[in-house]
């Protein structure tokens, strides 16, 4: 064993070791131990940040920024609405949710799935009151496990069958990994979904549910041409109660409207009186396709620039909005600013918004032209509270967000553009058409995730650079000398898993599918089943959030530590290997 193969088998240690630990936080332990390498010689300074532009580091950063473009949207809500319900139980969800995952990663890359389906399941979580910790692991499991069935599911099986197409002349087929990879995929779903996903370590942090959220009155009119006119108020309450929105009443013509309004047919320009949290109005206008309670100003707004911007405030008695109207101070044509809600705890608000004599205390909902909010709340002499990341859904932009990430992922599925690339353009599409708003590009993107892996890559290629996983090959085949062949099968399953949990799944598949012809070939078996291991190995980094770009993307939104997702990938690893073996030996006989 070779110095440098000395250095970095103590760094990987050292970090792994610390990782577990938990003391201090992921990105700085990885970064820390890239710089020692560094120093020490191990790794080249001329590679020493080529992780940074590595396509693992941009995959990871990219799919943020499309996942936040299709909340922005509303495609996440047209998912959520048509498919999740916030009132099942946690058990149930993730099987739903598992299942559509593992569909949907067979046919498209699993990292797009995911990318689809986690802020639909960030956003379900926050309606049922919940962590998304609780339910993202699961997810992401299952995506990865959906990823083994086919061809284009997992970069690991377009990998290996290209090595097969250079070592005996023919690679796999679409469906060739169907047989194994599906057995697999089943026993894994069914475990993540029935017991999995009670492992996961219970979350310390407060909820984050809407309860916390202050509840604003807030009006939403019907526009021209709406297909709710003509219905009863009441036919409207299944989906406000699904969107956790309480219906106060009606203002028409100006007047407030009780007792029988309930009864009253809508028309157009009416005034829907709601109680609600800030998110779930927004998801209640999305979902009928109402207005806001001052249309014309709301559309020259959003024509008007970068568009717009929801912030909350609270009236402090030296406001120049206390013991007044929004509409007695100009806050609309003086600020361009329109007020969407009022939270008054423990009192009633009877008079239309604008024409609401404000107090001190009030917290206000407020819509403003983007990048204008410090100016707003200064001239109303208001405080800010903090930013919550509120936003108001662009409905009509909808398909074209959904259209532009199906024709990537459909793009890169059959190898028409690399992943990276595709989804890099998404995100200049999404930039372009503003549903992601310039100034928020960067925000949405988790950068000690990106740190983590910007400073893992290079340490992983100094070790197969300087003959560190070689070493671990030529062992496992002196190792494995004189046993039955099914014996050997499984020992190089479970070392491909481990290296892959170290190593990204690409790096594991490239290194180890060599050496499962070489051992078929010592044994005098088809090199087949050897592949056909790797494969499923190469793809079950269970153990890890550095394993598999699915786990570091959910690691941020999750609130997970480096040492949360062994106690569910344990078991997991196991069931995968311990069914996955008699499959082999079935479907491609040695």
């Amino acid at each position: 064993m070779s110095t440098d193969q000395i250095i970095l088998f103590c760094l990987f240690g050292a970090v792994f070791g610390l990782l577990l630990w938990g003391r201090f936080r992921y990105d700085i332990v990885a970064f820390s131990a890239l710089m020692v390498g560094v120093v020490l010689g191990v790794v080249p300074t001329k590679n020493a940040f080529d992780g940074f532009g590595h396509p693992a580091t941009l995959v990871v950063a990219l799919v943020l920024v499309v996942s936040a473009g299709l909340v922005r949207s509303g495609a996440v809500l047209l998912i959520t609405r048509t498919l999740v319900d916030a009132s099942r139980s946690l058990g149930a969800h993730i099987t739903l949710m598992g299942a559509v995952g593992g569909i949907l990663s067979a046919f498209m890359n699993n990292v797009a799935a995911l990318a689809l389906l986690m802020p639909v399941d960030i956003q379900t979580a926050r309606k049922a009151g919940r962590q998304p910790g609780l339910s993202l692991m699961p997810l992401s499991f299952a995506t990865i496990l959906g990823g083994m069935v086919t061809l284009i599911g997992t970069p690991p099986n377009i990998i290996i069958a290209s090595i097969r197409q250079d070592a005996l002349g023919e690679p796999f087929r679409m469906f060739d990994f169907a047989p194994v990879g599906g057995v697999a995929a089943i026993a894994g779903l069914i475990f993540v979904a029935l017991i999995g996903w009670r492992l996961i370590p219970a979350r310390d942090d407060a909820s984050i549910g809407e309860s916390d959220l202050a509840q604003y009155i807030a009006e939403l009119t019907v526009p021209e041409g709406s297909k709710h006119i003509g219905k009863r108020l009441a036919e409207l309450t299944e989906i406000a109660e699904k969107s956790d929105v309480a219906i106060l009443g009606l203002i028409r013509d100006g007047k407030r409207r009780y007792g029988q309004a309930r009864n009253v047919a809508l028309n157009a320009g009416d005034a829907l009186v709601l109680e609600a949290a800030p998110d779930a109005l927004d998801e209640f206008r999305s979902t009928l396709d109402l207005a806001l309670s001052d249309t014309d100003r709301e559309e020259r707004l959003k024509a008007g620039g970068e568009g717009v911007e929801i912030i909350e405030v609270v009236v402090q008695e030296n406001s120049r909005l206390n013991g007044r109207t929004a509409q007695a101070v100009g806050l609309a044509w003086r600020q361009r600013t329109i007020l969407l809600g009022i939270s008054r705890q423990g009192r009633k608000i009877t008079s239309h918004l604008r024409g609401t004599q404000l107090r001190t205390g009030d917290i206000l909902l407020l819509l403003v032209p983007r990048d204008t909010a410090a100016h707003v709340t200064d001239w109303l002499g208001v405080l800010p509270l903090a930013d919550r990341g509120l936003a108001v859904t662009e409905n009509s932009k909808v398909w074209l967000a959904i259209g532009l990430f199906a024709a990537a992922v459909a793009a890169a599925s059959v190898g028409l553009i690399y992943l990276p690339i595709a989804l890099g353009l998404v995100v200049v599409a999404y930039v372009l058409a503003k549903i992601v708003p310039l100034s928020e590009l960067y925000t949405h993107i988790e950068w000690p995730v990106v740190v983590l892996l910007g400073s893992m890559i290079p340490l992983g290629a100094a070790l197969e650079t300087s003959g560190g996983t070689e070493l671990i090959a030529g062992a496992l085949v002196g190792l494995t000398e004189g046993m039955a062949p099914w014996i050997v099968l499984t020992v190089l399953m479970v070392v491909t898993m481990t290296l892959s949990d170290v190593l990204n799944n690409t790096a594991t598949t490239i290194v180890a599918a060599p050496v499962g012809i070489q051992m078929a070939q010592t044994l005098g078996v088809s090199p087949d089943p050897f592949l056909m291991a790797v494969a499923v190995a190469a793809s079950s980094a269970f153990l890890t959030p550095i394993g598999h770009k699915n786990n570091t993307l959910i690691l941020g939104p999750g609130g997970y530590s480096f040492g949360d997702y062994w106690r569910m990938g344990l078991p997991l690893e196991i069931i995968i290997v311990a069914v996955s073996i008699p499959a082999i030996l079935v479907f491609w006989p040695l």
